[in-house]
């Protein structure tokens, strides 16, 4: 058996998300069916990272292994031919040790989170970003932002449905940056919580409008309590951005 890894972009818009779901296209069907296609074997695909409905990647990542023996590069393109007409394409593809897990041997996530802050809706970026009409303090929603960094119990910021085990969490980087219109959120960790990210966009929102002072943030988190969380952001602006493994 060879053992592949892929890295994957995708716009989520018109997905169920990554994960097979019982009605709608997901991404891990599409990636499966692909593989089918091209080399008649049914393979099953493990992925860094499980996306849900209407979110983007620039890298996520996947492996699956064959029993056949195929240069990485027929497997991106075969791969890249059969995905169409989705909205999904394979940037990369290398074979890899079988000890390599997409989910378990990954050491950092890194997500994007981007917020069109202005009056007119947006013509090219619909369902890419979270249109805020109301004037957004980016400089207050990092200060808040940095009170929250490190290793806490997440419990605000996870959704109800939520299945970890534990809602312990080291939140690596969380930093707020203005671009123009363009307000974007930019975290970091290990692994994330389910919603976790756009839980904390959704808080700082009410940050960058002058709802909350900069430390409710952190008394939100102290608090233990997702009736103190802010409204979840939409899933139309979250990118899974890549994710980083030992060299």
């Amino acid at each position: 058996m060879a053992r592949y890894r892929v890295t994957i972009e995708y716009d989520g818009t018109g997905l169920v998300g990554w994960q097979r779901q019982a009605q709608g296209m997901s991404v891990q069907e599409a990636l499966e069916t692909a593989i089918t296609r091209f080399s008649g074997e049914e393979a099953r695909t493990q992925t860094a990272g499980r996306t849900d409905a209407g979110v983007h990647a620039l890298g996520q990542v996947a492996h699956f292994d064959l029993s056949g023996q195929w240069k990485p590069f027929r497997v991106r393109e075969a791969l890249n031919h059969h995905l169409r007409p989705h909205a999904i394409a394979v940037l990369e593809c290398a074979q890899v040790p079988d000890t390599f897990e997409a989910r378990f041997s990954a050491t950092a996530r890194h997500y994007q989170y981007r917020i069109l802050n202005r009056r007119a809706r947006p013509a090219l970026e619909a369902n890419r970003v979270w249109h805020v009409q109301i004037p957004l303090d980016a400089v207050a929603m990092h200060e808040a932002a940095q009170t929250i960094l490190g290793r806490h119990d997440f419990t605000t910021f996870r959704a109800a449905a939520c299945q970890a085990n534990s809602p312990i969490r080291s939140l690596d980087r969380l930093d707020v940056d203005r671009a123009g219109d363009h307000v974007i959120v930019r975290a970091s960790a290990r692994s994330f919580l389910h919603h976790q990210v756009r839980s904390l966009v959704g808080s700082l929102r009410l940050v960058g409008e002058g709802k909350w002072p900069v430390p409710e943030m952190r008394a939100a988190l102290d608090a233990q309590d997702r009736a103190r969380c802010g409204a979840l952001a939409p899933a139309a602006g979250l990118y899974l951005v890549s994710v980083d493994y030992p060299a």
